[in-house]
């Protein structure tokens, strides 16, 4: 099965930021900005330039205005046209605070802003270009900018350490702000892009499912044509004399009595309804080692049970979960790598363990989140696989859908290596549970083993 997770990782990358959502947002600074002018020049009688203030206003209202003309409401930025369209509003709240005070004015706060915008939708490097933007901003604010309104007309200075401590404040806001608000934006999407990959190997499978189905359905169909051609072949055989179409006639009646052997294991179903729909611990464990047997690395099956073997309805996400697991130690292993199957009255274990380096201190407490470090920070370049994560919180989360627990850390020392352990309840697995338990007064679809996703 191709492995979505792989094409996932290309698609790792930042979405287009909505031009009509900063044309809103630089409408509510503008209508801010005019209230607060206004406010304070004619309301409390402070001392102000009010035309070249409004000019900067205005300024930003004619650039909205020009977007609204010249783009449409669906149109979507990115990357350079975004940062520059956050980069005037750096400038124009520069512009404002050096008439109205520089850093001594109160609202010189507002140059977080478009740093924490840009930290939620565009990536870092932008982001750091345009908090350098804000600081130099800010930086020149301190030295150069017209006297802070003051009642009366006359100019007030504010001590130098008062000015640089506002200095220090904005930039240390800035910086721990901007850097939360990209990790927390940065985690909710890398958790979309898994989920939507994970959505992907769902579809396969119930496509997959879908495509049970179809055969069944396609072998009950295709019975009474084949029965028509089978008897008109004999007919025809009968009615024509022997010649050069003896061997034509003799290989039409094989291939349809082939035909009608191959519709005959399609029909041939257990009770479920689905062909190959049950299957042995020993068929699911070769499902899942047999791609990945000429890698170089061996592979050891154990099994150890009580009782007879357990069979298991056939789930596609089940083998994808089981199949990425041993892929990775696989990657992982130096030599060997050993999976074990488990059964007992109460659950069935399948272990996979590998003679790698193990699992790293400091990733042991996330494994299993999207896009993640790989295991060893220090693993060769030239080993493959690795990646980030995505692929093992696939097969996470489609295991855990199935009714399993997953229990992950490395092997008991002087052994080295990795160790993961998948458990069912035996009900969540063995069909003949959990046909009795249906029979026993329990639906049996509740307690069908492992539910398709």
């Amino acid at each position: 099965m191709p492995n979505p997770a792989a094409h996932a990782d290309r698609l790792v990358a930042y979405p287009d930021l909505r031009l009509d959502t900063l044309i809103r947002l630089r409408w509510l600074a503008v209508i801010g900005q005019s209230f607060a002018v206004l406010g304070v020049h004619f309301g409390f009688g402070f001392v102000l330039p009010v035309v070249p203030c409004l000019l900067a206003i205005g300024a930003s209202a004619a650039l909205n205005i020009g977007l609204r003309l010249v783009f449409p409401v669906t149109h979507r930025l990115r990357g350079l046209p975004a940062a520059l369209l956050l980069g005037y509003d750096v400038v124009q709240l520069a512009a404002l605070l050096f008439l109205t005070g520089g850093l001594e004015n109160p609202f010189a706060i507002l140059f977080l802003a478009p740093v924490m915008i840009s930290a939620t939708a565009l990536p870092p490097f932008t982001t750091a270009t345009l908090a350098l933007a804000a600081a130099a901003c800010a930086t020149l604010l301190g030295f150069f900018h017209l006297p802070l309104p003051w009642p009366g007309g006359d100019p007030i200075e504010m001590p130098f350490l008062y000015v640089a401590g506002i200095w220090i404040a904005l930039m240390l806001a800035m910086a721990f702000i901007g850097t939360y608000a990209w990790r927390v934006s940065e985690e909710s999407r890398a958790l979309s892009q898994a989920l939507a990959a994970t959505e992907i190997v769902l579809a396969r499978e119930q496509h997959l499912s879908a495509l049970d189905g179809l055969a069944a359905a396609a072998a009950h169909e295709l019975g009474t044509p084949l029965a028509t051609i089978a008897l008109v072949a004999k007919e025809l055989e009968r009615a024509l004399v022997p010649g050069p179409h003896d061997e034509d006639m003799t290989l039409l009646r094989e291939q349809v009595a082939r035909c009608r052997d191959i519709l005959k294991k399609l029909t041939s179903l257990d009770e479920e309804g689905a062909p190959f729909d049950s299957m042995e611990m020993a068929h699911l464990i070769e499902d899942v080692v047999a791609p990945h047997r000429n890698f170089g690395v061996e592979l050891a099956v154990t099994f150890r049970g009580e009782g007879p073997e357990p069979r298991w309805r056939r789930n596609p996400s089940v083998l994808y979960g089981l199949g990425n697991i041993v892929e990775n130690a696989v990657d992982f292993a130096s030599a060997r790598v050993e999976i074990t199957a488990r059964w007992s009255q109460a659950q069935v274990e399948i272990t996979v363990e590998d003679d790698g380096p193990g699992f790293a201190s400091d990733v042991m407490a996330r494994l299993g989140e999207p896009y993640m470090s790989r295991r060893e920070a220090d693993r060769p370049a030239t080993m493959e696989g690795g990646g980030l994560g995505l692929g093992f919180f696939i097969a996470k989360t489609l295991l855990e859908r199935s009714g399993a627990r997953l229990s992950l850390g490395n092997r008991a020392a002087p052994a080295t290596g990795a160790r993961v352990t998948v458990v069912w309840p035996i009900e969540r697995f063995d069909a003949a549970a959990a046909r009795l338990a249906g029979g026993a007064g329990r639906p049996a679809s509740a307690a069908a083993a492992p539910d398709s996703a």
